[in-house]
Formats: C-alpha cells, structure tokens, sequence
C-alpha cells in the first residue's frame, strides 16, 4: 500500500532539514525571518492579482470576522477590512503580533492578536466566519491535525494561500555555491492539494502569478537575512552579494490560492 498523501509530505518536508555539520558551524539561528519581509503596505482591497483574498471576500459577504493564522504582519487578512468587522491574528513570533497590531492600529481597524502555536494553542482562539492562512503550511511537517484545526475553526470557509513550491527552494544554487549541498524538489502544492483531497474536502483551487512587490528591507538587511539562513559567518557578507547578483529577494513566483467549506470536513 503506497503511503498517505500526508505521510509523504511529512517525508518531504523533512529532506529539507540541514545537515547537522552544517548546523554545528551555524554562528546563528537560520530559520529566523526578519519582521520587515512580512511588513504590509498599501495593498488595495480591490486588488485582483490576488485569488485568495477574493475566496475570503465572497465567503464574508456584506460582513464576518476573521481568523488570520500565522498572520506574520497581516497581508492575509488587512485588505479583508471591511467587509471583515474584526480579525484575529495568531502568530508564534511576538515581533510579527507587533508589526500586525500595529498595522490595523494605522487603520482603524478592530483586531486582537494571539501569540501560540498551531494547532496546540487553538484553543485561544474562538471560531471565525472566515479562517485564512497564508504561506504557512510548508512549515508544518504534521498537516493533517493542523488542516483539520484550521476547519474547526471556521464557520464559513477556509482559505490557505501558498508557493507552488517550496518557499525556500530559490535558495538551493545558493547552498550548492556555498556547501557542495543539492537541495529537495519536494513537496510541493500538488502535493498539499492531495492532502486535501483524502480529508475529503471539497476545495476550490487557482494558480496565480505573484506581482514583483517593492523591496520591504535593504539590500544588506536581506544580505544578513541570506548568510544566516546559509549558516555562514558575517564575513562571508560580500561573497552572498557576489552570488545574488543583484537578485533579491529569492521567491517563488507561482502561488496558489486554495479555499474549502468546514462542513465538507
């Protein structure tokens, strides 16, 4: 019997895990995000680049609440208000909670933040009309129980946006450049999509391209941002530069927008 569309994306997500000789000779933490990549800017509530944002608005109708699941500093969930009447943010990293406040705090907007993990502290939170969750799942190596408590959470409609591939896959000349290191191919959204499917959720799915946004963070931020993530020392700066080439930042053009009903769960 061929394993579970689960269990391979368990397997997947964890040939992405870096050697451990690597890690010995990592100066820093690697998987730290600077707050300023998540920051929001003015995006416009009527954008239509983006499907997601459009399956949250059709699911609020004239108006409803909304769960923002690993919010980061709002991007999912700010253009949603109004119609949204008030929104939660969930995040584990307190500096993201901080960026998100403050972000609606600009506005005008009602929100409250919750600082936890998904889906052990769930239960903080209360049910929202609209549950929304962007750029998340590729982090999560157990995704059925966190695809499970995201519909739990939501009364109307679910609605996840990720990278068609890995998000950090752009990186992977950079670690081959750097440590002689091929990186994985896997999993990708095919792959989330499948998960899906065998909960037997009757999701609603569209591939979009991702707009070239403005840079949120200097080009010796995102340097630091890179050296880190490679594990390398701060003097190795100029030669992360040399590599980029002028590049930055790395990303993944193709996104997918993917929505379900909690009552097909």
């Amino acid at each position: 019997m061929s394993a579970s569309a689960a269990a391979r994306w368990a397997s997947a997500l964890g040939e992405w895990a870096i050697p451990e000789e690597i890690l010995a000779q990592a100066p820093a933490p690697p998987w730290v995000l600077p707050p300023a990549l998540f920051r929001v800017g003015h995006e416009s509530p009527d954008d239509p680049g983006r499907p997601s944002l459009e399956m949250a608005r059709l699911a609020l109708g004239d108006g409803g609440t909304v769960l923002d699941v690993g919010c980061g500093g709002g991007a999912a969930s700010l253009p949603l208000a109004p119609p949204a009447t008030s929104i939660v943010g969930f995040d584990q990293e307190p500096a993201m909670l901080s960026q998100f406040a403050g972000a609606f705090r600009r506005r005008g907007i009602p929100h409250r933040t919750v600082e936890g993990s998904w889906p052990p502290g769930a239960g903080a939170v209360e049910p929202a009309d609209v549950v929304v969750c962007n750029h998340v799942v590729y982090n999560v190596a157990e995704i059925e129980p966190f695809i499970l408590e995201l519909s739990a959470k939501a009364r109307r409609r679910v609605v996840v946006e990720l990278t068609a591939t890995h998000p950090t896959a752009p990186f992977n000349f950079l670690w081959q450049r750097f440590w002689g290191l091929d990186r994985p191919i896997e999993p990708t959204s095919s792959l989330f999509l499948e998960v899906l499917s065998e909960l037997g959720l009757e999701l609603e799915a569209q591939a979009f391209e991702r707009p070239p946004a403005p840079h949120a963070i200097s080009k010796e931020e995102y340097t630091a941002f890179v050296r880190q993530r490679l594990c390398l020392n701060q003097d190795r700066d100029h030669e992360v530069q040399a590599a980029l080439e002028g590049q930055w930042p790395l990303g993944v053009g193709q996104l997918v927008a993917v929505s379900w009903s909690p009552a097909a769960s």
